[in-house]
């Protein structure tokens, strides 16, 4: 069985809406069909397996849904695999799509997916994760220390190497481009593949670390996606931003199969999905369909992020991407991101279990520190190995000048 659990608001019957919810999406049509038996609804019907009643909502998720109370529950769901299979594609238009449109709910979430035993294997999953980034990465021990090339800064491709010199002469890790930087005519992906690799590679050849730059190959059309993925790849690069909204399920199953780059998805778009608390669905969902497409790494925001995101959401975007769906193998690496700087890392590192298998990434953090990017690597270094050891950053501060730097600049929480 694949088990759905939906959280229902209703002003009618949270049991009654549930019996619908399992019947619509399964076996249910408005009228009797010729050959709908029993014998048939026994074996292709989804079933209702538990209710657990929530207090009532003084006012109703969707507006127009009338007067209250309004009834609220979260109801566990469910479908035969023999009714969907490991489509995925069947799996989001059977037990969520369809769900939404039911008459006599306003409200409707789905808080939680567990799949079946059938999904381990059927879908290719990440293929570098956590492992494969930090061994391209060249990074054991700490996180994965990164930046972002932002298009606000309007640089051309000359100019973008200028910065991302700089960047690799610090010690970054990572670099990528931001997710609005796909192929703009100031600076066409060709042209920023040319101008940077080349960089890369002589610092690879110099010191054996090669920096891992992500670059945006995003396109609508899977075909020029591709032609984006080859262009990189054939350049020595080994990572690729990934808008994995914009592209869809086919695009990135399309990509996947054919990928010999580090899939860094970002999640433009699925804020819309769940800002709502009575609508849409959780990251926990959400996140395994992209899981099992692919990912290896996935951007979830951070500790006081920028965005609207309070941290109590980031951190079940944490466990969530680092919770097994089969096999640690099928874990995606964490990207926290949207406003870092190292003043977050002493919470980050509490909040998460104490771990350093992360992504930590700082674009202004980094690129405006007063003393320029190559500072801004060194303060975020410096604020991870105080976390770790567990010495407050202003104490370690005294003692590295571009931690204090960054201490005086990002504080108050509103350059970053």
């Amino acid at each position: 069985m694949i088990t759905l659990t939906y959280r229902i608001e209703t002003s009618g019957s949270i049991e009654g809406l549930a019996a619908k919810i399992a019947s619509d999406q399964s076996t249910g049509t408005f009228v009797a069909l010729p050959g709908e038996t029993e014998e048939l609804k026994a074996r292709v019907a989804a079933r209702v397996l538990a209710i657990r009643h929530l207090p009532d909502a003084a006012q109703p998720s969707i507006p127009e849904a009338g007067s209250g109370p309004f009834k609220r529950a979260d109801v566990d769901i469910a479908f035969p695999f023999d009714a969907i299979g490991t489509d995925l594609a069947a799996l989001m238009t059977i037990a969520i799509g369809g769900t939404y449109s039911i008459r006599g709910l306003s409200g409707l979430r789905v808080v939680d997916m567990k799949l079946p035993e059938e999904f381990r294997g059927a879908h290719p999953g990440p293929q570098f994760g956590v492992a494969g980034s930090r061994r391209l990465a060249g990074v054991e021990g700490r996180p994965i220390i990164g930046t972002i090339v932002k298009p606000a800064l309007g640089l051309r491709p000359a100019e973008t190497a200028a910065m991302v010199g700089e960047l690799i002469e610090a010690g970054v890790d990572f670099i990528k481009d931001d997710e609005k930087l796909m192929s703009p005519a100031y600076s066409p992906l060709p042209a920023r593949v040319k101008k940077i690799m080349p960089l890369i590679l002589d610092h690879e050849q110099k010191t054996g670390k090669k920096v891992m730059y992500a670059f945006g190959i995003s396109h609508a059309d899977p075909d020029e996606m591709m032609r984006n993925h080859d262009l990189v790849l054939e350049a020595g690069g080994n990572c690729a931003v990934v808008n994995i909204n914009s592209i869809g399920f086919g695009g990135m199953a399309f990509l996947r199969k054919r990928s010999g780059l580090v899939l860094h998805a970002h999640r433009n778009g699925w804020d819309i999905l769940t800002r709502h608390p009575g609508l849409g669905m959780d990251f926990r969902v959400w996140q395994q369909f992209w899981r099992l497409l692919g990912v290896d790494q996935f951007q979830i925001n951070g500790i006081a992020s920028k965005y609207w995101e309070p941290d109590d959401s980031f951190i079940r975007s944490f466990e969530a991407v680092t919770t097994p769906l089969f096999s640690p193998e099928d874990c995606a690496l964490p990207v926290v991101c949207s406003g870092q700087w190292g003043g977050q890392a002493p919470e980050t590192y509490r909040r998460t279990g104490r771990t350093v298998d992360l992504l930590y990434l700082c674009g202004g953090g980094i690129v405006s520190h007063p003393d320029g990017p190559g500072a801004g690597v060194r303060a975020v270094l410096q604020a991870w190995q105080a976390a770790v050891e567990g010495i407050p950053l202003t104490e370690f501060a005294k003692d590295h000048v571009e931690l204090a730097r960054s201490i005086e600049k990002f504080a108050d929480g509103k350059a970053a």
